[in-house]
């Protein structure tokens, strides 16, 4: 019994010390406090009553704390998902507002299953897999979609579609139905919280010392709210045609069993895959840097059933796809959160605002919503790491490139695609291309270098070469021809030396292209050396007719094969 126990109390609570309380206490507050209008924005975002903001910050919220992999982490509604919600479940934005958040919750539930299958089958390795180039690239381009699609609530012009052109297009066609207030209101709140977010250190940091301004920066776009509800109620906005969110039922969200249509999981499945795939990402890379940071373990398994039960059940609750915040985990961490508890004192304050202060938020309007997604959304328009992916490497700044644009033309899901695609393909052609170099000795060492980089020794009848990948039917060909054209352009070496210090694993196509090389090799009245052969690889070879028909020798290291089979003094040197 007190095992099951043991398994069913998370090893925080059962560890537990009182006095990291208070500092949990305050960070849960300030969390909950600060994220209520980015709650109610993301909902709008994704499509749904600004409610379901809430509701997603509650359920899913309890279960990641119970049962996520990261202590500091503050998970719920974010601008990804709630994109990605919008784009998945967009044929159904004309079936009823009902209909729609059954979807958007069925939507939550297939996500959270494939999380937690993939944490079952110990799928956590595949996070490597996608290129800092492609996620950077996919936020970036989803960022500015994001941001043109919150236009709509700035102009009150229906903007519509699932790229970019879309968008705009919509926004030509319709753009007679601009309402100048809302307008005023939604650029007036975007230039403020502009302003805050990029100026607060010359705007706050006059008058008031660092760490009251860099509260006064987190608490302004809250303030704002709360003087556009007065301002709103004051001046009657809603009386002149300013959109606003209206009464937000009270109460509690409640269990809901998603109608679960086969030919509808079908049709969410692959918007549902990718989701999922996002999430796991992004939650997993704030996750995972925050416990390096604290010393803490990271268990990329854990954290997809962590966030697959949370959808599983945000999904059961009302809630919409929910993944890990960069923003919130950061003012969590910021306002001292040691524990998962700061999280479950958020969801406390998300339900007095459900239960006591939901009317407060009616007259809010739309205009001020949008203009804070617009404002918190620029950050994540990520131009630093595509200018220094030009600079360090150009194939993973082409991947960027292609998911932010395949993002912005053909939408979220194809876009993803295209990035990962291209991604894939560089590094297939990177594999391909293995580097092949003809190194000579460091004088009076026994290293070996390359002869275009080092003043190094070589020898009249050896040639030595590294290849600094390992050998596969993908790049078997290249290698064929690399060092056949090496040996040509050295014509008197007769012996060659193959240093394999690099090479983790020959394939069987690699090893029939090294057995054929040989035996051209041979015919050429050279011989095939090889040196610096791992255990692994060797244990794979050994009694193959690579090894068994070589004509040469197999030498422990390379320095033992050049004092072995130099048969002259050094010819040059070269640079």
């Amino acid at each position: 019994m007190s095992s099951i126990v043991t398994r069913l109390i998370p090893a925080w609570l059962r560890q537990y010390q009182l006095a990291t309380l208070p500092t949990d206490v305050i960070a849960g507050l300030v969390v909950g406090v600060l994220v209520i209008p980015q709650s109610l924005g993301y909902a709008v975002l994704a499509g749904l009553p600004p409610v379901y903001g809430l509701y997603a910050a509650i359920v899913p919220v309890i279960v990641y704390a119970w049962l996520g992999s990261s202590n500091v982490q503050a998970v719920g509604p974010v601008a990804i998902t709630a994109i990605m919600t919008a784009s998945g479940l967009n044929a159904y934005a004309d079936k009823g507002a009902e209909q729609y958040i059954l979807m958007a919750s069925l939507l939550a539930l297939i996500v959270g299953a494939l999380l937690w299958l993939a944490g079952r089958l110990k799928l956590g390795w595949i996070m490597q897999f996608i290129s800092r180039g492609v996620s950077a690239g996919f936020v970036s381009g989803a960022a500015v979609l994001i941001f043109v699609s919150q236009l709509k609530y700035l102009t009150a012009i229906p903007v519509a579609g699932t790229g970019l052109v879309g968008y705009l297009s919509s926004m030509v066609k319709y753009v007679q139905l601009l309402h100048p207030l809302t307008l005023v209101i939604g650029v007036f709140a975007f230039s403020l919280l502009i302003a805050n977010r990029y100026g607060s250190a010359w705007v706050w940091h006059t008058w008031l010392s660092a760490r009251r301004a860099k509260w006064a920066e987190r608490l302004f776009p809250l303030i704002l709210l709360a003087i556009a509800i007065v301002f709103s109620i004051g001046l009657h906005w809603s009386s002149y045609g300013v959109a606003t969110i209206g009464s937000i039922p009270q109460g509690l969200p409640t269990f809901t069993w998603p109608q679960v249509d086969l030919r509808e999981v079908l049709n969410l499945l692959p918007t549902a895959g990718l989701m999922a795939l996002i999430i796991f990402v992004s939650s997993s890379s704030v996750a995972s840097t925050y416990a390096r940071l604290r010393g803490e373990p990271f268990d990329a398994n854990r954290e997809l059933t962590g966030l697959g039960l949370a959808n599983i059940a945000g999904g059961l609750f009302q809630s919409f796809a929910i993944a890990g915040g960069f923003s919130r985990t950061a003012i969590n961490v910021d306002s001292g959160a040691k524990t998962p508890l700061a999280s479950l004192v958020t969801v406390i304050v998300m339900i007095a605002t459900l239960v006591a202060f939901g009317n407060a938020l009616a007259p809010l309007p739309y205009a001020i919503l949008g203009a804070t997604i617009m404002a918190s959304i620029i950050g994540l328009i990520d131009i630093t790491t595509l200018k220094a992916a030009w600079q360090r490497d150009r194939l993973d700044a082409l991947s960027f490139l292609a998911a932010f644009f395949g993002v912005l033309i053909f939408g979220l899901n194809t876009g993803l695609v295209i990035g990962l695609m291209v991604s894939f393909a560089s590094l297939i052609w990177q594999s391909s291309h293995p580097h092949v170099a003809i190194v000579g000795q460091l004088a009076g060492t026994g290293h070996f270098r390359n002869v275009n980089r080092h003043n190094v020794v070589t020898f009249t009848h050896l040639l030595i070469l590294r290849i600094d990948e390992s050998l596969f039917f993908g790049n078997s060909e290249s290698v064929h021809r690399s060092i056949l054209q090496a040996a040509k352009q050295y014509p008197k070496a007769t012996d060659i030396i193959f240093i394999m210090a690099a090479v983790n694993h020959i394939d069987l196509t690699a090893q029939e292209m090294l057995t054929t090389l040989n035996k051209e090799l041979k015919a050429q009245n050279k011989r095939l050396h090889f040196s610096f052969i791992k255990g692994p690889v060797m244990d794979n070879i050994e009694h193959t007719p690579l090894i068994t028909e070589l004509s040469g020798r197999i030498y422990l290291s390379t320095i033992d094969a050049v004092d072995d089979l130099k048969h002259n003094k050094p010819l040059d040197s070269n640079s």
